[in-house]
């Protein structure tokens, strides 16, 4: 029996791509055993929506461009406390084959569609030396992939009510192309790094400045608005009104913005509620709280746009609430709508006691899509170290 004693990460540059990979790397105990290779940024990574037909073209162009003009490829820029290398298929495919011998197959993980194409590039070249797991739908032609772990409601598009929103000539392009089949696993959120190891090791390093807090600890975590949950100002005005309702029963606030944040939403929110002394807004300097936050809260409110932010906080049980669900439209409506029918999440209204505590099943999306790697692993007659 073949064991797997290494991974491979195929990232393309965003946070919540990646981290899902890393987080079913740790999940199946290779945390300290995996390599992070890219794409390599440029016009593919500004247009990183297209399909991975039009970035092998956009990809072929450049580099003819680039030959007639005598330009060099730019490599990837150096990456804080991580060796990140380009992501070439076939490179990786050779050190696959050059090694497979002393040290056994390659599990190779890669998210995002800008990703499929060397992913399984990489499968096609040495598909007995890995074993390939692609998250997030890649659309169609599953059988490039060993493994592939998507939300359910990426199949939101195949339901009834989904097929009345859509003209027919534009079906076929919307994910998925079909029913899920024995390469897909699916699951409610999306992956991640919150892990119970990840959380006891950030309790422990921000114990000092968070668990001395007067409790219950209120947890905001504000992401931005995208094309299927748009707002602004209209809703950072109805989230400091709620949670300004909501103070007296918190012992303590802490709010976060993410990148995505737009200025009009986090000015609006710093101006009404920064000078309150039950309230602490990290201004993005020093180290990011958000694990620290995750292992010491005692309940959260997120924004409806961040399907990763509220996936970590539904898989800690704790109490969960959302804002701006009823703006989230298309599949990502549907997301919401399973939170709510599991119970891990419930409206802000303004009118909670949020030192009154409600449990739920937590969402253990990572772990079981570990479990689901294992057994298809084993059905190919490979094991993990």
């Amino acid at each position: 029996m073949q064991t797997v004693r290494r991974a491979i990460v195929i990232g393309n540059g965003f946070a919540g791509a990646e981290n899902q990979c890393i987080g079913l790397v740790r999940a199946l105990g290779l945390s300290d055993k995996y390599t992070l290779y890219r794409r390599r940024g440029g016009i593919n990574g500004k247009l990183h929506w297209l399909s991975p037909s039009v970035h092998k073209q956009l990809e072929h162009v450049v580099k003819r461009i680039n030959v007639f003009s005598g330009k060099k490829l730019v490599p990837l820029p150096p990456q804080a406390n991580c060796n990140v290398l380009e992501a070439d298929a076939s490179r990786i495919a050779k050190v696959a084959q050059e090694t497979f011998d002393r040290q056994g197959p390659i599990l190779v993980v890669a998210s995002g569609r800008d990703t499929i194409e060397t992913a399984s590039s990489i499968k096609q070249l040495v598909p007995e030396k890995v074993f390939l797991v692609q998250i997030q739908h890649p659309r169609s032609r599953l059988h490039r992939f060993d493994l592939v772990i998507t939300p359910r409601h990426d199949y939101y598009p195949l339901t009834p009510e989904a097929q009345k929103q859509i003209p027919w000539f534009l079906r076929r392009w919307v994910t998925p192309r079909e029913p899920p089949d024995k390469h897909v696993v699916l699951t409610l959120g999306a992956l991640h790094q919150a892990d119970s190891i990840a959380l006891r090791s950030a309790a422990s390093v921000w114990h000092d400045e968070m668990a001395v807090l007067p409790k219950p600890l209120l947890v905001v975590s504000i992401g931005g608005p995208t094309s299927h949950c748009r707002y602004g100002a209209d809703l950072a005005k109805q989230l400091t009104a709620s949670l300004e309702s909501v103070l007296p029963t918190c012992g303590t606030l802490r709010i976060s913005f993410s990148r995505r944040t737009p200025k009009t939403v986090s000015e609006i929110v710093v101006r009404e509620l920064a000078n309150h002394p039950k309230v602490y807004i990290w201004n993005g300097e020093g180290p990011n709280p958000h694990m620290g936050h995750l292992a010491l809260a005692d309940a959260f409110v997120i924004t409806a746009d961040s399907v990763s932010m509220l996936s970590e906080a539904c898989s800690t049980g704790k109490p969960v609430y959302v804002i701006g669900a009823e703006r989230c439209t298309w599949k990502f409506a549907d997301f919401h709508k399973s939170l709510r029918s599991r119970g891990a999440v419930r409206p802000l209204t303004g009118e909670e006691n949020i030192s009154e505590n409600w449990s739920y099943s937590p969402l253990r999306d990572t772990e079981n899509a570990a479990d689901e790697v294992i057994k298809a692993l084993a059905e190919r007659g490979w094991q993990l170290l």
